[in-house]
């Protein structure tokens, strides 16, 4: 039998739970509030954007991750994002747009 993954997605609800966020589920995407912070998670750059959209949260796996901030970073968008790599063992790591460009892939 063949080794089963964890859709991305997924795995971002576990980690933004495991934060202390409540997370639901809108449409595609997920919706993770915490005090006064609502975050949108998606495994797409968004063609549109909720109006009360200003933090977002991209997840990729990892070879994926560098090039999708790379493209979001071309596309310069009107609020707050990250890069959330993960490697589907219950790791990741949050590539912010300001980080330096050494990542590794």
């Amino acid at each position: 039998m063949g080794v089963l993954s964890t859709p991305l997605i997924d795995e971002a609800r576990t980690i933004f739970t495991d934060l202390g966020y409540e997370v639901e589920s809108v449409g595609d995407e997920l919706r993770a509030e915490r005090k006064w912070r609502i975050v949108y998670i998606s495994e797409q750059t968004p063609t549109e954007v909720r109006d009360e959209a200003d933090l977002r949260c991209f997840v990729a796996d990892p070879d994926r991750a560098s090039e999708l901030r790379e493209e979001l970073l071309g596309l310069e968008p009107d609020y707050d994002w990250a890069v959330m790599r993960v490697d589907g063992d219950g790791d990741y790591e949050v590539l912010h747009p300001t980080a330096s460009e050494g990542l590794p892939s």
